[in-house]
């Protein structure tokens, strides 16, 4: 397929996308070492000082063959066809956000013409469409939409992240594929919660997310309550660091066409959420 121009930048872009070749708010480099199974995932996410670290070795990651198969067979071939003209991304996506944030948002995964198509969290869908809104209405975002990478979005004291950050098939990724995906998602809160800023909060968005946090805590050493806390819009719980300190764990419906267009997630909802955090 013939490389295509980005819709921001107009530069040319072959799809997937080749790490450093110009892409607006790719971490990555020609040279960022390429994790291909879960043991090089655990490795090099160890290896991480910095979140830009996790960014650019997550964003070039190919430990899960399914996923891998899966989003790049959408980026060559698999498009929606009012974006058949745009190069897509094709690659999983990083964290989008303040690299000094004291929360996050944590959500499920990477939409197939969404994120794998413009590289910047829970951008190019409905999805996104009512997660930035909602940003913007609460002083997170200095823009109402997120279009495209390049498009001038800024967040400021918020950070997105997602579970699995591969478009998986159907939008259910495999627990194999959680659990190492699950390793760049430790490393993200542990680099966080150890920063300058700290880490006051973090929004799940939807029972996956929920399930992911907690399961991070867990692995990093953090104190959960038991029985472990069940899923809900408004649940909150106190998650415990090691050096006596805490993080508030905030649950939120995910903003899924389904649930915003049946109103089971409402726009005033979820910015109380937001505030809450």
């Amino acid at each position: 397929m013939p490389a295509e121009p980005h819709p921001i930048t107009g530069q040319l872009f072959d799809s997937p996308v080749p790490p450093g070749t110009g892409w607006p708010g790719d971490p990555a480099t020609p040279m960022t070492p390429v994790a291909r199974t879960a043991a090089d995932v655990a490795r090099f996410a160890a290896r991480a000082s910095t979140l830009h670290d996790v960014d650019a070795m997550s964003s070039v990651c190919r430990a899960c063959p399914r996923l891998v198969a899966w989003r790049e067979a959408v980026a060559a071939g698999g498009r929606r066809a009012s974006f058949a003209d745009q190069p897509y991304w094709g690659r999983p996506g990083p964290s989008f956000g303040d690299p000094a944030a004291t929360r996050l948002i944590v959500g499920l995964a990477p939409a197939a013409n969404g994120t794998n198509r413009t590289g910047r969290m829970f951008t190019g869908d409905r999805s996104g469409d009512w997660l930035y809104a909602a940003l913007y209405r609460t002083g997170y975002a200095n823009q109402p939409t997120s279009v495209a990478a390049g498009d001038g979005m800024v967040l400021t004291g918020i950070r997105m992240v997602a579970s699995v950050r591969c478009a998986p098939p159907e939008n259910r990724p495999a627990p194999a594929e959680l659990a190492t995906c699950g390793q760049w998602l430790d490393r993200d809160l542990a680099l966080t919660a150890a920063s300058s800023t700290g880490l006051d909060g973090i929004l799940a968005l939807g029972g996956v997310g929920w399930n992911a946090a907690l399961a991070a805590a867990r692995r990093l050493g953090w104190t959960v309550p038991r029985p472990k806390p069940a899923f809900g819009h408004g649940a909150e719980v106190q998650l415990g660091l090691p050096d006596g300190g805490a993080v508030r764990l905030l649950g939120c419906y995910h903003v899924s066409p389904h649930n915003t267009s049946t109103r089971r997630l409402t726009e005033q909802m979820l910015d109380a959420a937001l505030r809450r955090l």
